[in-house]
């Protein structure tokens, strides 16, 4: 399983900035498969805990449902729109792999706890100049990758 402290450990600096891009809001949203294999959005919230990237969901919730059937997961951070001064946008961030459910929600919820097991991480931006899109992705497999698009 690779943990949020496995891209951290990777990729200190690529990961501080996943992780001030996730924690500039409190609402994600996450995406989960359908039973018949079409996609399904839901709001979710999120939280770096213990090297983990952890999240929950409330008894009958479907994504629950989803998660179980299909553990595969993609996971987006909040997305507030660029300033007006584009070279100030951090950009937006995302996480995908499967959920591993690791008990009940803790704090006095009901629900199930999951942790993210990770396949990616990728965060879009644009180039200092403002001419670019720079794509980084990294994979547990391949490290961190940069591709800048015009």
């Amino acid at each position: 399983m690779v943990r949020w402290k496995d891209v951290e450990d990777a990729e200190p600096e690529f990961a501080a900035r996943v992780r001030r891009i996730f924690d500039a809001g409190e609402n994600k949203v996450i995406a989960t498969l359908r039973a018949d294999g079409s996609p399904r959005v839901s709001g979710i919230e999120a939280q770096f805990v213990d090297g983990e990237l952890a999240f929950g969901s409330m008894p009958g919730a479907r994504k629950g449902a989803d998660l179980a059937r299909d553990p595969r997961f993609a996971l987006h951070g909040p997305s507030p729109d660029p300033p007006e001064d584009k070279t100030q946008w951090v950009g937006d961030a995302k996480v995908s792999g499967r959920a591993v459910r690791v008990g009940a929600v803790e704090a006095g919820a009901e629900g199930d706890q999951y942790h993210a097991d990770i396949a990616e991480v990728v965060v879009t931006r644009l180039n200092e100049a403002v001419t670019m899109l720079v794509i980084e992705v990294w994979r547990p497999e391949g490290g961190l990758r940069r591709v800048e698009r015009a």
